[in-house]
């Protein structure tokens, strides 16, 4: 097998020269080769704004995982305790990592917006991928703006959390006390997102340098002032304190917390159309930001662990947080414990900001192959600023509206964001088993279209993992945290998963079937390649496989 530089010029131009009359494949086994070219016809470069340093600042502070982990951790403390926040952490750096390979891999084939759902459409079996990528793409989209949603609350709620702390004789806190917060922070993201596009790239190397920076400004405080924890209950306690009989079950509810810290690795997939050399950039970058992550939290869980002090008082802290309390505890200053908490909160707003413009990108790339509801209109990419403004302003606009649930119940809004964790881990599955399918039993045709960054002779093993990995993730995250279940503890994550599956195949029925084709619509619909291929102009130097070797001509 050999490989040369190809254009997607030219590779639109070999599938073209095996077309026919009527613009269909004269040999099938150029199919896969028309799915690829098809795929980037349609990377429409919107502008170009980032390279790798920015990408790679883009994609550390999305995941922020340190600070997740620092203000989640009680999850994980209830069931397994420190076993699970240590090795099980470990563990899910490892699973997280391969995950990344296996997207990256397929983010290099494929550099555009879609992300998961163009995969889909380029890797599964014919009969199927319209379908499998049509529920991967809603999926997707629902999964990008839970996850906004549930960020920009945890950044408002902390900031409830201070106010507690601070004013603990006279403020009452309310629901919508924390609701209002909680669209003041969408607010102010939507307004960064669109005015402050010019800058992004320059906010996203910032936000790296901050990532860092209040890493060893928050460390340094926990090791020298914090009451010290034992050797043996940081490295060899274990606490099932969840309710749950199995010990077992207890430690894999409690990894959640740990794989929630690494989770949303896809986003930066989803603007690699306003990457430079997006098919090397963005699977370089969603590798190195999982490493850099890993440092950095296994760092902060050791940290927190020795430095955690009476475990009841933190789990009971007024402010909801035990972080906050842990602060407090070791700085014994309000002044101090105001200035820790507040860097994990700027490292959360910008965490929000780049995830509504990765669930944007998105919403336009979906809109664009005919996804949505009023495609023109979602898929207008905006001249002044050269950005898609509507679907920003709508992905905006449902997470505003998600605040009005919290309102009534917080529990049904928690509901909601767990929707996260599952729509992730289903949608980076789907593609990483058609990929796996087409290694094992079509190894023979070569039936995988890499680009410059591929995994090679690991690409078995850590496809394996990662599907592994996802099916432990998607498996528990249904589970309820605390037994026995009553109303208030119970993990409403599966109902609401599948509800969302409902919504799709309705969609599907009333408008799907009939007006979507994915990223290939023409290859798909009706064969006609020379159409689909013609009829759309790129120009994305990619480096695939040279199959006209493996093929018979």
């Amino acid at each position: 097998m050999s490989t040369i530089k190809l254009t997607s010029d030219q590779l639109r131009e070999r599938v073209i020269s095996h077309t026919g009359e009527d613009g269909r494949l004269k040999n099938a086994l150029f199919d896969l080769d028309a799915r690829t070219a098809a795929i980037l016809s349609r990377r429409h470069q919107i502008s170009k704004h980032f390279g790798f340093t920015s990408m790679l600042s883009f994609s550390t502070t999305v995941l922020v995982s340190w600070q997740a982990f620092a203000v989640t951790f009680q999850g994980g403390l209830i069931n397994g305790g420190p076993s699970t926040l240590v090795y099980g952490l470990i563990f899910s750096f490892f699973g997280s990592l391969a995950t990344a390979a296996s997207l990256a891999e397929m983010a290099s084939m494929s550099p555009t917006s879609g992300g998961q759902y163009h995969w889909v459409a380029l890797l599964a079996p014919r009969r199927y991928s319209i379908l499998f990528s049509w529920f991967a793409g809603w999926i997707t989209a629902f999964t990008r703006i839970a996850v906004t949603a549930s960020v920009a609350f945890l950044a408002a709620t902390m900031i409830q959390g201070l106010i507690i702390l601070n004013y603990p004789d006279t403020y009452e806190p309310q629901q919508w006390h924390g609701t209002m917060m909680y669209w003041a922070v969408s607010l102010l993201i939507i307004l960064v997102n669109i005015f402050g596009i010019r800058i992004f790239p320059h906010l996203e190397t910032l936000a790296l340098v901050l990532h860092v920076v209040f890493f060893f400004c928050i460390l340094v405080p926990l090791v020298h002032l914090a009451p010290r924890s034992s050797t043996e209950f940081v490295f060899n306690s274990f606490q099932n304190n969840g309710g749950w009989q199995s010990d077992g079950v207890s430690w894999c509810i409690g990894l959640l917390t740990s794989t929630y810290s690494f989770s949303g690795v896809d986003g930066v997939s989803h603007m690699a159309e306003e990457v430079d050399n997006a098919a090397i950039v963005v699977p370089r970058t969603m590798i190195w930001s999982i490493v850099v992550s890993g440092i950095l939290c296994f760092g902060i869980s050791i940290a927190i662990l020795f430095s955690i002090g009476d475990v009841d008082a933190a789990l009971n802290s007024p402010t909801t947080f035990p972080i906050i309390e842990i602060f407090f505890n070791a700085t014994k200053s309000y002044a101090a414990t105001n200035a820790m908490v507040s860097a994990l909160i700027i490292s959360i707003f910008f965490s929000a900001l780049g995830l509504l413009a990765s669930a944007s990108r998105l919403i336009w790339a979906f809109a664009r192959d005919d996804g949505l509801p009023f495609p023109r209109y979602f898929s207008h990419v905006d001249s002044r600023f050269g950005i898609p403004v509507r679907a920003i302003l709508w992905s905006a606009a449902i997470i505003m509206v998600l605040g009005l649930i919290n309102l009534g119940s917080t529990t049904a809004f928690n509901a909601l964001v767990s929707l996260a964790l599952l729509g992730q881990y289903t949608t980076y599955v789907l593609p990483t088993i058609f990929i796996l399918y087409r290694r094992v039993f079509l190894a023979d045709k070569k039936n995988i279209p890499y680009g410059p960054w591929e995994l090679g002779k690991w690409g078995v093993p850590v496809n394996l993992f990662t599907i592994a990995f996802s099916f432990i993730t998607i498996g528990f995250n249904v589970l309820p945290p605390y037994f026995p279940v009553t109303a208030t503890n119970m993990n409403y994550a599966g109902v609401v998963f599948g509800a969302a599956l409902i919504i799709c195949g309705i969609l599907w029925v009333i408008m799907g079937h009939k007006h979507y084709a994915g990223p290939i619509k023409e290859v798909m619909e009706n064969g006609n390649v020379r159409s689909a291929l013609l009829n759309h102009e790129s120009g994305v130097e990619l480096e695939h496989t040279d199959r006209s070797k493996q093929h018979l001509v």
